[in-house]
């Protein structure tokens, strides 16, 4: 009933009382980017979720090889500073960080760059053996743009916080 209505994602109700929503990143052919579509169908669907009193927490996952692997770069590389700015585009991105019920990330594959940045709004981690997480935006000149850096050195350190920042290292589970 649900996935009917998104492109980029596979929305279930789970569990044995079915009261888990589960979302599921589905763009794997490209490596779950976050495109502004699928940023858009993940803010609906948590707001269904978070609306749903069956629902009691939310896992949001990708498929084995990439929860995310970062911003649509593609769909980035063109656009000015101003077309962003004007058009609020990382407006709404951080729903995830303001749903009152729980929300579980289940990582496995490449959490980078806003994938990084998704998995860490979240309230709770679970990283699977292949997890690998990290800010590579220095590799193509920029810096991590959605909280990335602010988070990221809550949840490790600022040491190794500056040092994924500052080279584009990644991390395992």
């Amino acid at each position: 009933r649900a996935g009917a209505a998104f492109q980029y994602l596979l929305v279930q109700k789970t569990g044995a009382q079915k009261n888990v929503g589960l979302i599921q990143l589905n763009r794997p052919q490209a490596l779950n980017a976050l495109c502004e579509g699928l940023v858009a169908e993940l803010r609906r669907a948590l707001e269904a979720m978070e609306s749903d009193p069956q629902v009691g927490a939310i896992v949001i996952t990708g498929s084995e090889k990439a929860f995310a692997a970062g911003a649509d770069i593609k769909e980035m590389q063109n656009k000015t500073f101003q077309e962003c700015y004007n058009r609020a585009f990382l407006g709404g991105w951080d729903k995830v960080s303001v749903v009152r019920k729980p929300v579980i990330a289940a990582v496995n594959g490449y959490a980078l760059g806003g994938g990084c940045e998704l998995a860490m709004m979240c309230d709770i981690i679970y990283a699977g053996e292949k997890a690998q997480f990290g800010q590579p935006e220095i590799l193509l000149g920029t810096i991590p743009g959605a909280g990335g850096t602010q988070r990221l050195t809550r949840a490790v350190g600022k040491s190794l916080a500056m040092e994924m920042v500052l080279t584009g290292d990644r991390i395992s589970a």
